[in-house]
């Protein structure tokens, strides 16, 4: 089979279409036929050695395909996968990073990752929601009982983790606030529903957020870091609670510990999710609820090009690849 492998860490440059063995399904595995499998920030990480796997190493997490064989399932079904593997002692591991992953033509999965494919969802869009909708839904429910009413403040709306909070905070009734340095991704966000849009290029983001929401946002979503932190933690509201699930501009932003004592904050540190995070989500994308966001499609063949436009980052939402049947 065709597949995206690396066998050194570095940019885009080691990112090989190349035959790969096919995968044999073990006992209670499915053997999927995929059509669709998208990038996220983690793919990068991994290519560029952090952390460095195994090789040679396929790389992706997210797919969605067609059964060839299975417990569960039937040959032709239409399927998605869940991506993050659970192991019953706390630790969630995930596929494309402790196993080979999705940007190939095939995989075998255990039969419990895998879901029938949602109603009149193709197979780009279910590809573009497990793990980012997945890590937002932990973050704003099962981390942070975000409720009805309250206001969320996201920041870089253009990450696909980030599109995935804006939809699952208005799906749960709240009200978001989004930020970016591109007026034309704020415009964006405010036709998917954003309630606001904040360049956060310019001075005073906080003081527009504690202006918009009485006070401040009940739940601040950072997954950027050094370049956010400071700005998190003067636009919470007192006792306001802060969801962290990375650090794309650096892991060692400046602490201010004094803001959260002062303001009763609490942080919040997530990663992935656990089997009922991704049915919760699952049901609120099949039930038209919450929408996956699409930037871009590539072929197969042009993970590098993808890599490029998410490491640029000049998509909004997710950049899915499509393979060929």
């Amino acid at each position: 089979m065709k597949a995206i492998r690396i066998h050194e860490d570095g940019g885009p440059e080691v990112l090989r279409y190349e035959d790969a063995p096919e995968p044999v399904p073990g006992a209670g595995q499915v053997l999927i036929d995929l059509r669709a499998a998208s990038l996220n920030h983690l793919d990068l990480w991994i290519r560029k050695g952090l952390p460095s796997v195994p090789k040679p190493r396929i790389l992706g997490a997210d797919g969605a395909g067609v059964v060839v064989s299975g417990p569960g399932f039937a040959p032709g079904d239409g399927v998605v996968i869940n991506p993050g593997l659970e192991h019953g002692d706390g630790r969630i591991t995930v596929i494309g990073e402790h196993t080979d992953g999705t940007h190939a033509e095939r995989i075998a999965v255990p039969a419990e990752q895998v879901y029938p494919l949602p109603d009149g969802l193709d197979f780009e869009t279910a590809a573009a929601f497990p793990l980012v909708f997945e890590t937002a839904y932990r973050m704003l429910s099962t981390k942070a009982a975000l409720r009805e009413g309250e206001w969320v403040l996201v920041w870089g709306i253009g990450s696909g983790v980030s599109t995935a909070c804006l939809a699952i905070a208005k799906a749960l009734g709240a009200q978001v606030i989004v930020t970016s340095g591109s007026e034309q991704k704020l415009e964006h966000a405010r036709e998917l529903g954003a309630d606001a849009a904040l360049n956060h290029r310019e001075d005073g983001v906080p003081a527009a957020v504690k202006e918009l929401t009485g006070g401040g946002a009940h739940v601040v979503v950072d997954h950027v870091g050094e370049a956010t932190w400071q700005r998190s933690l003067a636009a919470a509201r007192a006792d306001g609670r802060i969801c962290v699930c990375g650090a794309t501009t650096g892991p060692n932003p400046p602490a201010q510990l004094h803001r959260i004592w002062w303001k009763q904050l609490t942080i919040y540190g997530s990663t992935m999710g656990s089997r009922a995070d991704f049915e919760a989500v699952y049901e609120l994308v099949a039930s038209g609820r919450a929408v996956p966001v699409i930037d871009h499609v590539f072929p197969l063949a042009e993970a590098a090009a993808a890599h490029e436009r998410l490491e640029a980052g000049e998509q909004l939402g997710k950049i899915v690849l499509r393979i060929p049947g």
